[in-house]
């Protein structure tokens, strides 16, 4: 007999409206990117077909659509490795306290609350005023590390407050430098967390809007040619890119995790190996 109480199907009713409320809208674009040649923006749909995909891999009449894609690839994997480097720097630097230490770390989580769109336009002044090119591999670049790297330093903070000093003890003991003890000792033992920071970093990049809209230049991120795409593209052509958008972000992120998996599955099989070894 089932007893459970009226709240717990009240709840999973609340969450089922959830999950359709944040899946939805995704769903929606990717059935109706495999409009029929005739089909429109909205349902109900005229024939199925994989015309619209055809259509994004030949001349766009508007738009440009793998120019952009290049481009925030390329931003995307710059700002992953930029983060990964100065949040396990920062990580390090934050285990033992030093002056103005405080006001450093609320400086760095402050980004996260000011508004992107004024983040954007302060760094585009700054570099319009400085006589430097707004452009989207320098401005650009410098907008959005101020959204990632708050991220990254946060989970490093994380990292390294529970880190076992013993380690790194049991390291110099045995003659390592501190390089070598971060070499060989800490990067192995961090290595899934920064996985983990190198997936936030290339992901928050890749769609980023708001930090962008005006640290760009003259040349669009994909993000913004998507917006812009949607004031002069009247064909489900739209629904198709971003159906496959959203595919290769799924896509990255299985690229991440099944990395992490191997990397357990090796030090797992390691560990087995010394303790067999030690019998």
């Amino acid at each position: 007999m089932d007893r459970r109480p009226r709240s717990f199907y009240l709840l999973a009713a609340f969450f089922a409206l959830f999950l359709l409320f944040l899946y939805g809208p995704t769903f929606t674009i990717a059935i109706l990117s495999f409009q029929g040649p005739e089909g429109g923006l909205t349902f109900p749909m005229r024939g199925v077909s994989l015309h619209w995909f055809r259509d994004l891999f030949e001349q766009q009449a508007v738009g440009d659509i793998w120019g952009s894609f290049g481009r925030s690839f390329t931003l995307g994997l710059m700002v992953m490795v930029t983060t990964v480097i100065v949040s396990v720097m920062g990580g390090l630097a934050f285990r033992k306290r030093f002056a103005g230490s405080g006001v450093l770390f609320y400086m760095v989580v402050t980004s996260l609350v000011i508004p992107s769109i004024l983040v954007s336009l302060g760094v585009g002044l700054i570099f319009s005023q400085s006589g430097l090119d707004v452009h989207w591999a320098t401005s650009g670049f410098g907008a959005q590390l101020t959204w990632t790297l708050p991220f990254g330093l946060l989970i490093m903070f994380a990292v390294f407050n529970r880190f076992d000093k013993s380690y790194e003890e049991a390291a110099r003991d045995q003659g390592a430098t501190a390089w070598q003890t971060i070499r060989h000792v800490v990067l192995p033992i961090i290595a899934p967390s920064l996985i983990g920071v190198a997936l936030f970093g290339f992901t928050l990049s890749y769609d980023e809007f708001a930090r962008t809209l005006l640290t760009a230049g003259s040349h669009n991120t994909l993000p913004l040619e998507i917006y812009g795409m949607t004031t002069n593209v009247t064909t489900p052509v739209i629904f198709a890119l971003g159906t496959l958008t959203t595919a290769f972000s799924l896509a990255v992120i299985g690229v991440f995790l099944a990395t992490v998996w191997t990397m357990n599955r090796r030090r797992a099989r390691q560990g087995s190996d010394a303790g067999q070894g030690m019998v």
